[in-house]
């Protein structure tokens, strides 16, 4: 046995390490090279490879249709070493009319049908590259786009083509990876390109403006999209419910019967099965008005006819279909793609910002390849007027030497020429030395020079280059741009996706980890001061919960970072997530970076001259800005604060000009001074000073006072305690403030907050756990007092952060009884002076 073990290399793994690692490889192996399409081409790995093969070897739309059993051995052999049968069904889904808005593949033979009819087999169909395909290969031999090596390091395959149109949002994807899924819908070419030409116009066009020129999916088996609501919300944030409704017209006939006539059927519904399943609800007695299913389709198109019974309504039975069978169906879009080698939920404009930027590269890139090869061949044409111009001096010179080495050296001392030019001297023809042939040379030079100076002229021009761009895709529009088919019915009462969603408060939640959720406010119900409340939501284990925010679902929220920046979204752009639901990451929402977190989150109704934000940052410097400065669409955010090194931005509040501002840190100290101390300063200005700080102190939190609230301080123990606003007097901005707690006694200060006594209170902890009180159930209390139990922590947990929102009487009694830790509420007396920068 020793002598086996001696003779082998036997390495000890740990299983589930090795399954992590194997699995997550996978994964991205699944969602980066086989299930997601690139948003540049819009092609997954496997289609691009078709196409590129075909390209190879030749299958142009005007040559001959060649076996796809050849085509699919080549792609096999050469770029995809998998299954044929995943080769083969990718390339017939690009040869589907009712799959392709705008087929990339021209198919001959059975390529199956929309009743599901399977497809020949690929030695008995034949296929070539479509014309529209063509305008994805273009200029692919000009250094436009970057090649990687093959699976085998034998050949060189394109990481992306070149594609002169917008393909992602023109045929639209479908595929399911590992942890998630897209499905883009298809679009209208002539759309798209409006869409796209709009954006490179006016880079700041808003939602709207693009969708008066995309109306929405243009499916490739037509139907009718019920609403825009759907169309907007998947525009506007990556995802949304699209309902689709089969065209069907009634129609009466002579013997005074009714017919329903489906034409049209919404995108991916198997006709045959649609068939069956009306038979089925007929047969069970769930639709009773239908006496008879036929289906006239032929090859001029759909034909459905439905006989309904003399007794019944044919609205109604309509409808019962609508409800009841595919005849209506809801699109999920998930627009889902990768970008820079990472799968991204992308939004309509940041769809087409991508596709321009490519395009860019792909002009610039073809541009730059053009002139390389003009300065060329512009180069060998002088030489070789140098040549003609001393043409008896080089036919002497090349006579009189012993080779062509020696003559092309005594050519580079003599005129100096290099070695390419020697070289195309050598060559010449003894008939390039007519005149007729010189005035052609001189004429082929002056027209390289013009050539030349326009590729320049291109490459330092960066509106020309986007023109060129432009210019080329209304050229692929007028060649193969048609008249929608999918018709957008308006459906009543729908004005705007905004009208559609409730004014609502909400509670969105935040991680350290940078998750965000959106949720309603009674998700959590009251319970009694000192319960243990419930979970709030799941995380990595090492994650922790770190702000929460009540806001109305209509309200801008605006993010603050820890690097100073600021970004804004809608409320209901933040996806809603169930109780225990991680939510998303605020990666996926904001164009952050990734040593970038947010710290505050802000509620703005509106963006007024007559409002301030508040800032101060964790080694306590305040700023005062007017909010109208930070009143920008800009999906890339702006600069909210210039920090010091070290320092991060972490709170701030939205007040009126005339607010007074409380100022607490983590031990145990309180400011409270006027914000008119502080001057209003520019959006990217440094601040000054709120609060002196001890050593290892930070601030932990900023309120701005009112009449009538109180204070409420959260020990990250789990006590707490309100006190009246006059027990924190007011004070110089800059001083070392009063004793707000006593640390040493009861634990360091995790939370303050002015609240007011019909309020509910919501808090969370370090583990997730997150309880909602009556703010009237906590004891009011002078300023350094210990307070009561607000909230039983269980071990190694701590209170980390709360928020307020209106009460709700729906109260909880199956809650714990009152923990004893109720003493200790006598008001001290604070005797240290005002301390003034």
């Amino acid at each position: 046995m020793d002598e086996l073990q001696d003779n082998q290399r036997i390495i000890n793994v740990d299983l589930e390490k090795e399954m992590k690692k194997s699995f997550l490889d996978y994964s991205m192996s699944v969602i980066v090279s086989r299930a997601l399409p690139d948003v540049r081409d819009g092609l997954k790995p496997v289609h691009r490879r078709i196409l590129y093969t075909m390209y190879e070897n030749n299958l142009m739309p005007d040559k001959a249709y060649r076996k796809c059993a050849d085509t699919v051995g080549s792609v096999l052999g050469r770029y995809h070493p998998h299954g044929d049968a995943s080769v083969y069904d990718a390339l017939v889904r690009l040869a589907q009319d009712f799959s392709m808005r705008y087929m990339l593949v021209d198919g001959h033979g059975n390529f199956g049908s929309v009743d599901g009819d399977p497809p020949a087999a690929y030695r008995y169909t034949e296929a070539r590259m479509s014309k529209v395909s063509l305008e994805m290969l273009q200029d692919i031999d000009k250094d436009t786009v970057d090649f990687m090596p093959n699976y085998d390091d034998r050949l060189k395959e394109p990481t992306a083509l070149p594609s002169h149109f917008p393909n992602l949002l023109v045929n639209g994807s479908t595929g399911i990876a590992v942890g998630m899924a897209t499905n883009i819908p298809p679009h209208n070419m002539c759309e798209v390109i409006d869409g796209m030409c709009t954006l490179i116009d006016n880079p700041d066009a808003t939602l709207d403006e693009l969708m008066q020129n995309i109306k929405g999916p243009d499916f490739p088996t037509g139907a009718i999209i019920m609403g825009r609501s759907g169309i907007r919300a998947a525009y506007a944030t990556g995802r949304g419910r699209i309902t689709v409704r089969a065209r069907a017209e009634i129609e009466e006939e002579k013997n005074g019967r009714y017919n329903i006539v489906v034409t049209e059927l919404p995108y991916q519904v198997n006709k045959a099965r649609l068939v069956e399943s009306i038979a089925e609800l007929v047969k069970e007695k769930r639709i009773e008005g239908i006496s008879n299913v036929e289906d006239h389709s032929d090859r001029e198109g759909m034909h459905l006819v439905i006989t309904v019974k003399r007794d019944a309504s044919p609205q109604i039975v309509l409808n019962q279909l609508y409800s009841y069978t595919q005849m209506q169906t809801t699109f999920g879009a998930i627009m889902i793609a990768i970008v820079n080698g990472e799968p991204k939920l992308l939004t309509l404009k940041e769809m087409l910002q991508e596709y321009i930027k490519f395009q860019e590269s792909v002009v610039r890139r073809r541009t730059q390849f053009d002139l390389r090869k003009a300065e060329e061949r512009a180069h060998l044409l002088e030489g070789l007027k140098i040549a003609v111009d001393n043409i008896d001096e080089i036919i002497s010179i090349i006579r009189s030497s012993k080779d062509r080495a020696s003559a092309r050296a005594r050519m580079t001392e003599r005129f100096g020429l290099d070695d390419a030019q020697t070289q195309a001297i050598v060559q010449m023809p003894l008939g390039a030395l007519t005149g007729l042939e010189r005035q052609k040379l001189e004429e082929e030079l002056a027209a390289l020079m013009v050539k030349i100076a326009d590729y320049k002229d291109i490459l330092s021009n960066q509106t020309r280059l986007l023109g060129i761009v432009k210019d080329e895709a209304i050229a692929v529009k007028k060649k193969f741009g048609d008249e929608r088919r999918t018709e957008i019915a308006t459906v009543s009462g729908e004005v705007d996706i905004e009208d559609l969603i409730p004014q609502e408060e909400c509670v969105l939640t935040l991680t350290s980890f940078g998750y965000v959720k959106r949720q309603k406010t009674d998700t959590y119900h009251i319970q009694r001061r000192g319960g243990r409340g419930v979970s709030g939501m799941t995380r990595r284990e090492e994650d922790v919960a770190c702000d929460m925010f009540v806001i109305n679902s209509h309200d801008y929220v605006m993010f603050f970072t820890n690097l100073g920046r600021v970004y804004r979204l809608k409320c209901y752009e933040i996806p809603e997530g169930s109780r225990t639901s991680k939510g998303m990451n605020i990666a996926n929402l904001l164009p952050i970076m990734q040593n970038e977190r947010v710290t505050s989150m802000i509620r703005v109704p509106e963006f007024d001259e007559e409002s301030y934000l508040c800032m101060v940052t964790r080694n306590g410097i305040i700023k005062r800005t007017r909010l109208s400065a930070y009143n920008t669409a800009r999906k890339g955010g702006v600069i909210a604060i210039d920090l010091d090194e070290g320092d991060e931005l972490s709170w701030v509040r939205l007040t009126d000009g005339e607010t007074q501002l409380l100022v607490a840190t983590r031990l145990g100290m309180a400011i409270r001074f006027d914000e008119r101390d502080v001057r209003p300063m520019g959006r990217a200005a440094r601040g000054v000073k709120a609060i002196t700080l001890r050593e290892n102190d930070y601030v932990i939190g900023m309120s701005s006072l009112r009449e009538g609230g109180l204070v409420l301080t959260v020990s990250a123990t789990g006590y707490g305690r309100l006190s009246p606003i006059s027990d924190y007097r007011l004070q110089a901005r800059g001083g070392k403030g009063l004793t707000n707690y006593h640390v040493e006694k009861y634990g360091e200060v995790a939370a303050i907050k002015v609240v007011d006594l019909d309020d509910d209170i919501i808090m969370i902890s370090s583990d997730g756990i997150i309880i909602r009180i009556q703010a009237n159930s906590i004891r009011e209390c002078a300023r350094p007092s210990k307070g009561v139990r607000v909230m039983r922590l269980n071990e190694d947990s701590e209170v980390v952060t709360l928020a307020r929102t209106a009460h709700e009487e729906n109260e909880e009694t199956d809650t714990l009884p009152e923990d004893e830790g109720d003493a200790d509420a006598g008001a001290e007396t604070e005797t240290e002076p005002d301390s003034e920068e």
